[in-house]
């Protein structure tokens, strides 16, 4: 059983930074899709960004393109995700999940919720204008 726990979440300005961390408990396969999902208040959870383990591909929503960057550090387990140019829009639970077994042209930011096997326990990120 994998566990994922994030961090870096907090309360920053409009046009701030932050840098969300999500370290698993053990190595991630390689056809991993590691994913940052967020879900404000009253609002479905929307998939944010997805980073394949094997290769390092990504991919983004529309929403977040151009602000956000999604890496990983393989040798610590861990999968980040930067936050640029932060809007009140940003407010939301940002959560980490692993998607396993997927092939590498199916992880995408459209790869959904169910589709995950392991969820963290969430950060909230809010932005205040």
């Amino acid at each position: 059983q994998v566990q994922l726990v994030e961090s870096g979440g907090g309360s920053v300005q409009a046009g701030g930074s932050l840098r969300l961390s999500c370290a698993a408990s053990e190595l991630t396969p390689v056809n991993t899709c590691m994913g940052w999902f967020r879900q404000a208040p009253g609002k479905e959870r929307e998939g944010v960004a997805v980073i394949y383990t094997g290769g390092g591909r990504s991919d983004y929503a529309d929403s977040v393109k151009g602000r956000f960057t999604i890496s990983q550090d393989n040798a610590k387990h861990t999968v980040y995700l930067q936050m640029n140019s932060l809007k009140p829009d940003d407010t939301a639970m940002y959560y980490c999940a692993a998607a396993r077994a997927i092939p590498w042209f199916r992880c995408t930011a459209s790869l959904t919720a169910p589709e995950y096997n392991y969820w963290g326990q969430g950060t909230q990120v809010t932005v205040s204008s």
